[in-house]
């Protein structure tokens, strides 16, 4: 290998690195980075990589004569991972508009068409108030902005970032993540307030946070998933420079940063894309417009998304990306949008939400995936819930199968579907690595989907809730929490949105009581989505920790994180997965440990095939030194 050899001359007419090569999505310009490469026995260089992977062939004093990069993809990925991200000078890529002008500090400014793009002679300065008139409309946003600091509706401000960050923890093996969603995790609902607890959470086990998404969105209260401005930050939570402090903040703790992020629609205010370019190709996701990935110009489209990706990894310095539903892709080209994230955001981890049970994301894609089945399987033998997508969990036969082999519906029939559903993974050295699922009891989904936002702490007892953690952070899977279950919260996490268009809240009201109509509850029992009441019970009270079965609770959360830490649990194999009535055996074998965790999921006292008894909804977890491997030769 000789490495950081720099390549001077090809007959394509770029020079590498030190020649800007090509236009992003955003305006900006990109350089190759410095390329390494072999030389093969005759000295020919036979191979260059760079950091994208893009593969040239070369003959002698550098002469390109065969060029594999991977077609659009990797081109594609090579912008996203290339040099400074601040344009040269105003531009905006849209197709769509005929006449486009700047409207810069109050002054407009005519653009110039350059094929899809719009540009101007005029370099952007810091604190620049801008937006753009198309056809002589009223100036709206950049779809590239990174801050609105007069919301969705508001003209951009031009914001740098005052240096680069480095992810600190890009691997997911041995993370225990924390979902939380900014505006209800503390009192004043801020990124700045929202560090104040990062101690708490170093001290309790969290290795990672996943901020639900952050990105702008209409009004005070939101979810995040009807952001509209995906390279920028929502003001509500402080705005982009709040979110490099707590990135800060949480690195200096060793705490990883992991960003749920929507690339699958925009939300249903503000969104203004189209008025620029194809951002959407019709069809509906059941949230919004299906994003156009597939369709005329959607290069564009995904270069917009793949510098979204490049600015949260490589400027932020986030370690992780959460991709939202990617069942929700119209994505049936030869490129996957999620592969080219996943190298877009490399080193970075993703993991992607995906309903599909398929292997691809894990064995094909490499990166891993929310598993709900795990959390069904659980759930449904916990409470007794069977309802639904439940229809086919409950038992612990199911459970201990899904435990053992990450999905249950791997080909079978599922009740809910009315269809067989997904394939099963493989576990190997060459397939899937069984931290690659991700695993919960319970997420915001789970709690917010249900018509009263009722957390599982809520209908179940103490015991019940620390026998669900056990099954989950004494496993090989990645495991993550969402905020306040570890101390049984009592505050609901409801469903709520504030859009700033009147009509969209009552159309989402009804939504709400139209579905769970349907499934039997009263009107007066599904909270107003659109109320504020609504946002602030979801609120976390950071009291009720302190006191009664909400401190055993928390005791028994630090107890099996402290317990997992020291197990390292996972890189463990599956050794059994045992089952009778009403109780279960789960063996994991580490290098070092035999960990056999046991558990009684019934109201009864159960005797298991060995060892004590056990009392109601109590779990016992076992310790065994490992044998030594005797079958290897000196």
């Amino acid at each position: 290998m000789v490495a950081g050899v720099r390549v001077l001359r090809t007959d394509v007419g770029n020079e590498f690195p030190g020649r800007r090569f090509g236009r992003g999505a955003c305006g900006q310009t990109n350089e190759l980075r410095a390329l390494d490469f072999d030389l093969s026995p005759s000295g020919h260089v036979a191979l260059v990589r760079s950091r994208t992977d893009i593969v040239f062939g070369f003959g002698r004093h550098g002469i390109i004569i065969a060029v594999s990069v991977r077609a659009m993809d990797k081109a594609m990925v090579a912008d996203a991972h290339a040099g400074s991200t601040k344009p040269a000078n105003y531009s905006v890529w849209a197709p769509h508009a005929d006449e486009i002008q700047l409207v810069l500090n109050g002054e407009k400014h005519p653009m110039t068409r350059a094929g899809e793009w719009f540009t101007t002679q005029i370099e952007p300065q810091r604190g620049d108030r801008y937006g753009f008139s198309i056809n002589g409309g009223d100036a709206i946003g950049d779809p590239c902005s990174r801050r609105q600091p007069d919301g969705i509706h508001g003209l951009s401000e031009h914001w740098e970032i005052d240096h680069p960050r480095s992810p600190i923890n890009t691997d997911l093996a041995g993370q225990v993540l924390y979902e939380l969603h900014v505006g209800t995790f503390t009192p004043e609902g801020t990124l700045d307030s929202a560090i104040a607890k990062l101690d708490y959470l170093s001290e309790l086990g969290i290795t990672a946070v996943e901020l639900m998404p952050v990105q702008p969105f209409g009004g005070k209260r939101n979810w995040g998933y009807d952001g509209v401005y995906w390279h920028a930050v929502s003001e509500v939570y402080g705005g982009p420079d709040a979110l490099v402090r707590f990135i800060d903040a949480a690195h200096a703790r060793g705490i990883a940063v992991v960003l749920d992020v929507v690339y699958n629609h925009f939300g249903p205010d503000g969104a203004y894309g189209n008025l620029f370019g194809p951002y959407t190709a019709g069809g509906s996701t059941g949230w919004g417009e299906v994003v156009n990935l597939q369709g005329h110009g959607s290069d564009g489209v995904r270069k917009y998304i793949l510098e979204a990706v490049r600015q949260w990894t490589q400027d932020f310095g986030i370690d992780g990306l959460r991709l939202d539903a990617v069942h929700a892709f119209d994505d049936t080209g030869a490129y996957s949008i999620t592969e080219q994230i996943r190298d877009a955001a490399a080193p970075s981890f993703v993991i992607a939400e995906t309903d599909q049970n398929d292997p691809k994301y894990i064995e094909r894609f490499g990166i891993a995936q929310w598993n709900d089945d795990i959390h069904h399987a659980i759930h449904a033998a916990v409470s007794g819930e069977t309802h639904g997508y439940y229809a086919d969990f409950g038992s612990t036969e199911v459970l201990a199968r899904t435990l053992k082999n990450g999905f249950w519906h791997d080909g079978k029939y599922s009740t809910f579907r009315g269809r067989t559903h997904g394939r099963p993974l493989t576990f190997d050295d060459e397939g899937a690595q069984r931290h690659q699922l991700v695993t919960y009891t319970t997420t915001h989904d789970q709690t917010g989907n249900r018509a009263r936002g009722d957390r599982p702490s809520m209908n179940l007892t103490g015991p019940q809730q620390v026998l669900k953690a056990a099954l989950v952070l004494i496993s090989p899977y990645t495991p993550m929490l969402f905020m306040g279950e570890e101390w049984g919260a009592s505050t609901p996490f409801a469903f709520f949105v504030d859009h700033e268009n009147l009509e969209l809240n009552d159309a989402t009201r009804a939504g709400r009581l139209r579905e769970f109509s349907r499934l039997g509850w009263a009107p007066e029992d599904v909270p107003d989505p659109a109320a504020a009441e609504t946002f602030e019970a979801s609120k976390l009270n950071w009291e009720e920790r302190h006191s009664g079965e909400h401190a055993r609770i928390a005791e028994a959360y630090r107890d099996l994180l402290a317990m997992r830490a020291q197990l390292d649990i996972a890189d463990a194999e599956v050794v059994e997965a045992a089952h009778a009535d009403g109780w279960l055996r789960m063996g994991y074998a580490t290098e070092a440990y035999v960990v056999t965790v046991v558990a009684n999921l019934s109201d009864a006292t159960r005797l298991p095939t060995d060892g004590p008894e056990l009392g109601p909804w109590e779990v016992r977890i076992d310790v065994a030194a490992a044998e030594p491997d005797t079958t290897q030769e000196d």
